[in-house]
């Protein structure tokens, strides 16, 4: 027969005492846990013999704290393009737009009518006395 459960009070005076490792026994300060080398898992071997190979990480293998950020399922480090060539590339678009833009407004035909004037400015057409009046003789 088992014996029954019975509860144990913990008295004011009763402390549990736990461990803390100095910094000297723990320099990372993560509970002594192994720290693997930062790698993000996209740049190993994806033909590799993985026990996971949608991780690309073997059974037992230790994960590092940043697992969020060095997993598979984190955003993908670009590496196709270098800074420089970036920069290059991105200045002669710059530099084929505006000059396409400089061509065709040298290019484009100006417009070949004059404006339209009226004697007395369209003023009763418009709207009478006091209405916005368009150009007369004296304004063209």
């Amino acid at each position: 027969m088992v014996a029954p459960l019975r509860r144990i009070p913990l008295s004011s005076t009763q402390f549990i005492q736990k461990r803390y490792l100095t910094e000297a026994e723990d320099p990372d300060m993560n509970g002594a846990y192994i720290s693997p080398p930062p790698i993000k898992r996209q740049f190993r071997d994806p033909y590799g013999d993985w026990w996971d190979k949608q991780e690309r990480r073997n059974y037992g293998e230790p994960v590092h704290e940043d697992n969020d950020i060095l997993g598979m399922f984190s955003p993908e480090e670009y590496t196709w393009v270098s800074a420089g060539k970036g920069a290059l590339q991105m200045g002669c678009f710059i530099t084929a737009v505006l000059g396409l833009c400089g061509l065709v407004s040298v290019l484009y035909p100006d417009s070949p009518t004059v404006p339209r004037t009226f004697e007395d400015g369209l003023d009763r057409e418009l709207g009478g006395p006091g209405a916005l009046k368009a150009l007369s003789k004296e304004d063209a």
